[in-house]
C-alpha cells in the first residue's frame, strides 16, 4: 500500500514519526505553512520558517524514504495581524521555488475584512504563478464560512478544479461537491473527522476529487490516520484500487497541477528494512538526523 498524506505539519512532529509513517506505507507528504500556536511578530520569522519547509524538512523526510513538498502562504489567523501583512510581499519569491506545489493554507479563521483581503490577494498570486490553492475552512460557523470561501473562489481567476477546500465534514461537503472544487478531510483522534465517518462520506459522494489527510500538527493528532482510513475502507468492502485512488492518485492529480511533484519509486527494494532508511553520514548544512555517534 502506498500513501500520500496531502496535508501534514511535519515540522511539529518527531523524526520517529517519519519512521512509523514509512512503515505504514507513506511515501509522500505535503506540508502546508500554518500558524505555529505562538504568534509571529515579524516577516523574518516567516521567512526562516518557509526556508525550513524547503530545506531541512525535505532532507529529514528523505532520510526515511518520504518525498516532502510544501505549500506556502500567509495563514488566515495571522492575516489579522498587521505585523504579518508584509509576508505578502515576499511570497512571490517562495512561490517560484521547487517543491512548492500550492499556495496555502489560505482562507478564513474569523471571517474578518482583513482575512477577505489576504485571501483574495493570495488566490490572485496562485493564478499568477499557475499554482493550485489549498484553502482552510474556519473552525467556527463552518457552513457559513465554507459558503463565503466558495464565493471568493468564484470571484478569483482560479478554476474550481485548482482549489482544494479542506477540513470539511458532513455539513460542508455538499456545497463544495457542487462547486467543482476538490474536497479535503482531516481525520483526527478526537475532533474533525474519524475513519468511520470518512468512509460514509465516500459512500455518499464517491471517490472523485476526494482528498484525505491527517493534518497532524502540534495538537492532539495522529500521523498514521491516513493508514487507518485505508484499513477502514478495505474493511468496508472497498478495493485496494479504490484505496490507492483516494490515498495516492487523487493527491498526485491535484498537486501535480503544479508540475513540481518529485515522487519516489513506491516499490521498496527487496530485503530493505526500516532501520536501513536513514542515510548513513548524510547531513544538511552540517546537521544529521542521527544526533551524534553511539560510541
Amino acid at each position: 500500500m502506498r500513501i500520500f498524506d496531502p496535508h501534514i505539519h511535519m515540522t511539529s512532529r518527531t523524526t520517529d514519526d517519519y519512521r512509523r509513517m514509512h512503515a505504514a506505507g507513506v511515501r509522500a507528504v505535503v506540508e502546508p505553512s500554518f500558524w505555529l500556536g505562538q504568534p509571529r511578530t515579524s516577516v523574518g520569522s516567516f521567512t526562516d520558517y518557509f526556508d525550513a519547509l524547503l530545506g531541512w524538512e525535505p532532507f529529514r523526510a528523505s532520510q526515511y524514504g518520504i518525498a516532502h513538498h510544501a505549500t506556502i502562504g500567509l495563514n488566515p489567523k495571522e492575516a489579522n495581524d498587521a505585523r504579518c501583512r508584509e509576508v505578502l510581499d515576499v511570497l512571490p519569491r517562495y512561490l517560484a521555488k521547487d517543491r512548492v506545489v500550492a499556495v496555502g493554507e489560505l482562507g478564513y479563521d474569523s471571517m474578518t475584512p482583513e482575512e477577505d483581503d489576504v485571501f483574495a490577494a493570495q488566490l490572485a498570486l496562485a493564478a499568477e504563478h499557475e499554482l493550485p490553492a489549498l484553502v482552510h475552512t474556519p473552525h467556527r460557523d463552518k457552513l457559513a464560512g465554507t459558503r463565503r470561501t466558495l464565493d471568493v473562489v468564484r470571484e478569483s481567476a482560479l478554476e474550481p478544479s485548482a482549489v482544494l477546500v479542506d477540513h470539511l465534514n458532513e455539513v460542508t461537503v455538499g456545497v463544495v461537491a457542487e462547486s467543482g472544487c476538490w474536497m479535503g478531510f482531516s481525520v483526527y483522534p478526537d475532533t474533525k473527522m474519524d475513519e468511520g465517518r470518512m468512509v460514509e462520506i465516500l459512500r455518499r459522494y464517491g471517490l472523485d476529487r476526494m482528498i484525505v489527510n491527517s493534518a497532524a500538527d502540534w495538537g492532539n493528532s495522529d500521523p498514521l490516520k491516513t493508514r487507518r482510513v485505508a484499513e477502514t475502507m478495505l474493511a468496508a468492502g472497498y478495493t485496494a484500487d479504490d484505496v490507492d485512488r483516494v490515498l495516492w492518485r487523487n493527491p498526485v492529480e491535484f498537486y501535480g497541477r503544479s508540475g513540481r511533484l518529485e515522487l519516489p519509486d513506491t516499490e521498496a527494494p527487496e530485503g530493505a528494512q526500516d532501520h536501513e532508511l536513514v542515510g548513513a553520514g548524510a547531513t544538511f548544512m552540517g546537521n544529521s538526523v542521527l544526533r551524534g555517534a553511539r560510541e
